[in-house]
């Protein structure tokens, strides 16, 4: 008959704790929530921000329609992709959503192949509807179907 071996269960510190010094103690509680306070402070801000930023798609959408070259498309890319890096964090996840939509466009089709400037108004109108109309929550049936849509004639377009 064979013995078995007893189990033996090691286990290691937890080292980011020992440095952290525990669960909240070296945490500054107070920085921390001068920060989220900043944020929110930000987000008031965001709608100004956010009127510059289609304003700004807009121009970048008429340069590209006036002169469809290297430097017109890449302002849009752009303008595109700084609206979705900025309205996802300032309450605005449709716009994010859209302007991913139209960078994701303009990033992945080739820039010999010509950019359809329909589907490039498209998002940059439902872009300007959800500012406009303050649509910030997830549950709006008609933009999240706008913003399928969009996604879906991109995918067609790059024949995703």
């Amino acid at each position: 008959m064979s013995r078995q071996q007893p189990i033996e269960l090691f286990m290691p510190p937890n080292m980011l704790k020992a440095k952290v010094g525990g669960t909240h103690a070296g945490l500054d509680m107070a920085a921390i929530n001068r920060a989220e306070s900043a944020m929110e402070a930000l987000k008031g801000e965001f709608a100004t921000w956010a009127q510059d930023d289609v304003r700004r798609l807009v121009t970048a959408r008429d340069a590209f329609a006036a002169d469809p070259d290297k430097t017109t498309r890449a302002g849009l890319l752009r303008a595109a992709h700084d609206m979705k890096g900025q309205a996802a964090t300032f309450n605005y996840p449709l716009i994010a959503r859209v302007a991913g939509s139209l960078s994701h466009l303009i990033h992945d089709l080739p820039e010999d192949a010509p950019l359809a400037l329909g589907l490039v108004d498209a998002h940059v109108n439902a872009i300007h509807v959800i500012y406009r109309d303050k649509v910030m929550d997830l549950s709006n049936r008609t933009a999240l179907a706008l913003a399928q849509e969009l996604e879906a004639r991109v995918a067609e377009t790059l024949g995703a």
